[in-house]
């Protein structure tokens, strides 16, 4: 599955296996590999692609239809799509504290 969504991606994309390969900083022969499934690729590599084409990994494993995760991948990712109280955008400041205070509670588990 992995295969056919990454050549379909790169395809909508009109891109070359050169070109997306350069972009991912790996040689053609091997990108060329994952698009035919002679190999997988890993998954700090899965993260680059998915990150990429703005895509789910399990959108590329075939988990989903959905290209988007409905759920939050990471902590940035939900501190980015909050508002503060009054419906302004969390200031930096803000988004700071929100980790400090996650990572004080995930530690004192």
């Amino acid at each position: 599955m992995v295969q056919e969504r990454m050549k379909s991606l790169r395809l909508e994309a009109k891109l070359t296996q050169k070109e997306i390969a350069e972009k991912l900083g790996i040689s053609t022969a091997f990108y060329g590999q994952w698009e035919t499934g002679k190999r997988n690729p890993a998954s700090k590599n899965l993260q680059k692609i998915a990150d990429f084409y703005e895509v789910s990994i399990d959108y590329l494993l075939g988990n989903t239809d959905e290209k988007k995760s409905s759920k939050f991948d990471d902590l940035n990712t939900a501190l980015d799509s909050f508002t503060s109280f009054d419906g302004y955008p969390l200031s930096d400041e803000d988004r700071e504290a929100v980790r400090q205070l996650l990572r004080g509670r995930c530690e004192n588990r």
